[in-house]
């Protein structure tokens, strides 16, 4: 129960604050409903589990935002770079790297971290090791790749 009441107060929150209507009082009903049917659905479906509200994992996690975010910049620029140039040195390669998170929660991170940055895809993912798609060499890096999962691999292990 818990868990419900915090993702209701959390999908309210977020709907106040991205709809902007504080003295609305029909608008503002409507939110408190729509956020309670949502957390009722996620409840019903089975997200809402261990896992579905981790809050120990929110202070890691906003370092690595940051360093995501920086390392989604610079693969901006290479992408960019090539799609500018007059005869681009693209090379597309599959490659497995290491895969360091061990629960679900972290694979997932790991995985549509990879796929955020540009030029990388996550292909498939498996208990040891991810494929990955980079579009060039310099972006199939797997000791990139690598540094990203020990990086979400730290938040788990700071989370137990």
């Amino acid at each position: 129960m818990g868990r419900f009441l915090i993702l209701v107060v959390v999908l309210g929150a977020i709907w106040l604050l991205l709809s902007g209507y504080f003295d609305k009082t029909l608008l503002l009903i409507f939110g408190a409903a729509s956020s309670i049917f949502t957390a009722w659905l996620a409840k019903r479906s089975g997200i809402l589990d261990d896992e579905g509200v981790p809050g120990g994992i929110f202070p890691g996690i906003i370092g690595y935002t940051f360093w995501l975010v920086f390392e989604i910049g610079k693969a901006n620029i290479m992408v960019a770079r090539q799609a500018l140039a007059v005869e681009p040195k693209l090379s597309p390669k599959l490659f497995y790297a290491p895969n360091p998170p061990r629960s679900r929660l972290g694979k997932v991170i790991f995985g549509n971290s990879i796929t955020m940055t540009p030029g990388t895809v996550t292909v498939d993912l498996r208990e040891e090791q991810i494929l990955v798609h980079g579009l060039t060499e310099e972006l199939a890096d797997v000791d990139g790749i690598h540094d990203m999962g020990e990086r979400v691999a730290r938040i788990e292990r700071a989370r137990a």
